[in-house]
């Protein structure tokens, strides 16, 4: 059997970004907090002392466990690469929303912004896509999107 589990987020500030995620975007707290370290945690990361603090949290829509965003905070993180749309790897986490423009707003006032333009697209079946992309708090982008 093979089921997805759970994104990993590392954060700067697992904190802040947790309370984003649950604030703006409908995670829910599951009750997963996490304080890991030791050696097995060096095997398992590669990294010497790794220490990592956060929690799991339930995206919404789903069931009462899974699937989660981890969103972690290790004691010493890499440097920063700018997040773009193209770079090769996971380019964004897309969230299913009432109001397009509404969740956007929600997202710029709690510390995000937008990436690039809104748009409305209607496809040759008859659905018509309403979404844009844009940020969270420490730049990670997000696809919001309404379907009708």
């Amino acid at each position: 059997m093979i089921r997805y589990a759970h994104t990993n987020i590392v954060a700067k500030d697992a904190k802040k970004l947790i309370d984003f995620y649950k604030a703006v975007l409908g995670c829910q707290s599951i009750g997963e907090t996490r304080d890991l370290r030791g050696e097995w945690l060096d095997t398992l990361t590669g990294l010497s002392g790794a220490h990592i603090t956060g929690e799991h949290l339930l995206l919404p829509g789903y069931g009462k466990d899974h699937p989660t965003l981890e969103i972690f905070q290790y004691d010493a993180h890499a440097g920063d690469l700018p997040r773009v749309i193209n770079r090769p790897g996971i380019a964004h986490l897309a969230f299913a929303v009432d109001d397009v423009e509404q969740t956007l707003a929600d997202v710029v006032k709690a510390g995000g912004g937008a990436v690039g333009g809104r748009i409305v697209n209607r496809y040759p079946d008859g659905r018509t896509l309403d979404a844009v992309y844009a940020r969270d708090p420490e730049g990670n982008i997000l696809e919001l999107q309404s379907w009708t």
